[in-house]
């Protein structure tokens, strides 16, 4: 993955953008269940009050919670409330019982860190006050019985133990001052918060007022979370697919676009259907495995590590079952890691061989009919096709057992939460709020290194994938442009010269060609003629630098082709290969396909030229009949010449025929060639035949062997001259021909 980096440097604010969507996201996300223990713990078992410090206590409640305070508390106290009396009106509405009794009202000015120290010295003494009741239990049975269930304390039980208090021993105060001191946060808040509420009772204010309201306002809270995380997660959704398509894209472009560079030494290290996997199915796997890191990459972390700090702050009684249930998962992820890996990097190269395979089925599809091999044919693609399905069963197995696995351990950590959860609530060690955050924490870990284990079963296949696309794009080229590339020579415009030109493949030691020298000149027909395998098609080759020489030199212009752009030396040639390549479209689309900017006249002239315009009127649509794709709705004759009107089109002063008439009956042959010979008279023709008719009216004729010139010249002059020449003539032609050529 690292070897394709640079795609992702153009996207690293995006990238960044979403790591912060993302923790915005994961944040929300932690926030719900401590919101929900608020509710539970709160908003249900203390009607809502959030606060251990009453906003109001009755004279008489102070008096008995100043009793298990400190001095200094209780002189903190006494500073933050203010006496209201029984006649005082202005707080009746609020808390209606200061018609009958004193209270204390809390300041207007108190302010949040004073709010705090109240709560933990009301807290504090509530508790202290609990654990003193239960050290005079035996003298106040029915006192017990509402300690233990403190939501509902009795206060006017409470003021008639205070005279019992008076002579309650210090000691015994101390030490269940020290034991309060020691209690959890969370159930100091507990016991005191069941003492504000019984000090809201004794006051006659509505509780279920407050209730439903901080109800309605943490729910209001949690929505608002939800709306905010959802967003989150919609935009790092788009900008994950968005990031993911454009890194996709600019894949392709730039493979397409090297691929567009090769040579014929390039591809053949590639097999066609490699590179046509490499540019899709290959990128495809990079790109789903790019958004995939983006939505998952800071989201599972931030889940995981979170969850962990805020299961930890509600207890951390719990956290050891959490540890037991990653630890199963990274086994489990270990074990998949090693078992799938091996197979997944089989998975591309037969990938390569089932598009190989069907590839050549369907573009050889008549010879496979006509030679009856439907069945061997099946056969072999059964073949790749059963390996292909072999390797994706056991890894979609391996997959989907991980699925229920992570559901079980899941269930199973909530099991185990909820049996240890349960004996630490009857210890009252923790509430019944927080053991519902924990158990929801408990899933947000395992979901997280489910998120987390589907990165690292991506990514051997991203990671494969990204190796193969790599080796395309860091291929060298051995065919390159110089960095200083010369003019044309003004005055050699149209010629084509070879010097002492000798090649062969790379890899091999045997030379296709040796000492090939010949020059081509405009307004004159170079023929090239040999048996198969002699080189004809080798030489062509090197014209247009599809193969560069292995010694000597090939000029055109009067330059080296080294020493040129090859866009420069390509705008100077019409090509047509031995066979005819067609792209899907229109005729016209083809043959404006090396000159979009040609008029409809200069089109009917060449096609004209190349004998295609016959056929090609015979069409209802004409010019704008659509050519299939693979171009399987023309006949072989009449690709070949669209292909030559194509190059015309192009208008060069250079033209290569490559075996380009062999399709042609002589009638068409023959004509094509006088039209050509009138129309192209100023540009330089080069033409393989195998045909001597095809050729025999050239200037300039050259005869090949083994990859040598054994002869060259015209074609009277090499029946005389070459016997080679003399071998193929009199194979094609008759012997008053070959005598009248001979005379003449």
């Amino acid at each position: 993955m690292l070897k394709l980096r640079k795609y992702y440097k153009p996207f690293i604010l995006s990238i960044l953008i979403a790591m912060l969507l993302l923790f915005t996201q994961a944040m929300c996300d932690l926030k719900l269940p401590d919101y929900m223990s608020d509710i539970v713990n709160i908003g249900i078992q203390s009607n809502g009050l959030e606060q251990v410090a009453p906003e109001a206590i009755s004279e008489t409640s102070l008096q008995l919670m100043e009793k298990f305070m400190l001095e200094d508390e209780i002189s903190y106290v006494e500073q933050n409330y203010t006496k209201v009396n029984q006649e005082d009106i202005e707080y009746v509405k609020q808390y209606p019982a200061v018609e009958k009794k004193n209270i204390y009202v809390q300041n207007n000015d108190v302010t949040e860190e004073d709010i705090q120290k109240l709560n933990h010295i009301f807290a504090i003494s509530s508790r202290t006050m609990m654990n003193v009741i239960s050290e005079i239990s035996s003298h106040t049975d029915q006192v017990i019985e509402q300690e233990k269930e403190t939501e509902k304390i009795d206060l006017s039980k409470m003021h008639e133990i205070l005279p019992i208090l008076v002579n309650f021993p210090e000691e015994s105060f101390t030490k269940a001052r020290q034991n309060a001191n020691r209690t959890p946060e969370s159930i100091l808040n507990s016991v005191g918060l069941a003492f504000t509420q019984s000090f809201y009772q004794e006051l006659e204010m509505d509780l279920a007022s407050i209730q439903n309201e901080f109800i309605v306002k943490t729910g209001l809270k949690m929505l608002t979370i939800c709306v905010i995380g959802i967003i989150a997660a919609i935009l790092v959704g788009y900008l994950g697919s968005k990031i993911g398509g454009k890194i996709g894209r600019n894949m392709r472009n730039d493979v397409f676009q090297k691929v567009q560079s090769f040579s014929s030494a390039e591809f053949n290290n590639f097999s066609s259907a490699s590179l046509i996997t490499r540019t899709t199915n290959d990128i495809t796997q990079v790109q789903n495995f790019v958004v995939m890191m983006i939505r998952m990459l800071a989201y599972a972390p931030i889940m995981g590590i979170g969850s962990l700090i805020m299961m930890a702050q509600k207890t951390t009684q719990l956290v050891w079952t959490i540890a037991v249930a990653c630890g199963l998962i990274v086994l489990i992820i270990v074990f998949l890691f090693k078992m799938v890996f091996p197979r997944i990097k089989m998975v591309q190269k037969l990938t390569d061989q089932i598009n190989l395979v069907a590839k050549e089925n369907l573009s050889g599809l008549m010879v496979v009919r006509s030679f009856g091999t439907q069945m061997y044919e099946e056969n072999r693609f059964d073949e790749v096709n059963r390996n292909v399905m072999k390797i994706n069963k056991f890894i979609n197995r391996s997959m989907g057992m991980m699925m229920p696995t992570m559901m079980f351990i899941m269930n199973g950590l909530n099991l185990l939460i909820l049996w240890v959860g349960a004996e630490s609530i009857a210890q009252s060690s923790i509430q019944v709020g927080d053991l519902m955050a924990v158990m929801q924490y408990g899933i947000e870990v395992v979901m997280s290194f489910l998120f987390v284990s589907m990165i690292f079963i991506m990514f051997p296949r991203a990671s494969v994938s990204a190796n193969r696309i790599a080796e395309v794009l860091e291929t060298q080229n051995t065919i390159n442009d110089p960095k200083n590339p010369q003019k044309f020579d003004s005055s050699k415009m149209g010629y084509v010269e070879f010097k002492k030109v000798s090649f062969h493949y790379p890899n091999a030691d045997e030379k296709i060609l040796e000492d090939i020298s010949f020059v081509a000149k405009p307004s004159q027909t170079t023929a090239i003629i040999g048996a198969t395998g002699s080189g004809k098609t080798t030489i062509v080759n090197l014209i247009p630098r599809l193969f560069d020489v292995t010694d000597g030199e090939v000029l055109v212009n009067g330059v080296n082709v080294k020493d040129m752009n090859q866009d420069d030396l390509h705008n100077q040639i019409g090509y047509i290969p031995q066979k005819g390549n067609l792209l899907s479209g229109t005729i016209e689309s083809n043959l404006k396909y090396g000159n979009e900017e040609a008029t409809q006249e200069w089109i009917k002239i060449c096609a004209d030229v190349a004998q295609a315009t016959e056929f090609i009127q015979s069409k209802e649509e004409s010019f704008e009949a659509p050519i299939s794709q693979g171009a399987k709705n023309v006949s072989g004759g009449q690709k070949q010449r669209l292909s030559i009107a194509r190059a015309l089109v192009k208008n060069s002063p250079i033209y290569i025929f490559d075996d380009s008439f062999s399709a042609l009956d002589f009638k068409t042959d023959s004509n094509l060639r006088k039209a050509l010979k009138f129309h192209s008279k100023n540009s330089t023709l080069i033409i393989v035949a195998q045909r001597v008719s095809t050729i025999m009216n050239a200037e300039q004729i050259i005869v090949l062997n083994e990859g040598k010139m054994v002869g060259i010249g015209t074609h009277e002059e090499l029946l005389k001259n070459c016997e080679t020449y003399y071998e193929i003539a009199s194979s094609q032609l008759s012997e008053e021909e070959l005598k009248n050529g001979s005379q003449s």
